[in-house]
């Protein structure tokens, strides 16, 4: 389902990511753990381009996502990710909050 072959993330001249490769199949669960600034979230930021990689390939369900013709979009509508610090909309319930991006993407009925 998700191929990551030899990731990096560098800021600068600060290397955060250094060839990660990883397989991960459909319906496995992953834990990631590690301490705070050892690049947990940016590794999940790439992995829908909310971080671009500097280097390195991520293939989602067979379509390379970090090729730059790739509509990143398109995937993510088949990708899902929680934030650690989500943000939710205070006018609307727990089920309108969750509900919201499924129904604009007209994956489900109001």
């Amino acid at each position: 389902m998700i191929y990551v072959n030899n990731l990096c993330k560098a800021f600068g001249d600060h290397v955060v990511l250094k060839d990660i490769t990883e397989h991960i199949t459909q319906g496995e669960k992953l834990v990631i753990i590690g301490p705070s600034g050892s690049g947990k979230s940016t590794f999940l930021r790439c992995l829908n381009l909310l971080e671009y990689p500097t280097s390195g390939q991520i293939i989602f369900d067979g379509v390379d996502i970090t090729d730059p013709k790739t509509d990143i979009n398109k995937i993510r509508q088949h990708m899902g990710m929680v934030f650690q610090h989500f943000n939710l909309f205070p006018h609307k319930t727990i089920m309108d909050n969750i509900t919201l991006a499924p129904t604009k993407l007209k994956l489900m009925k109001t």
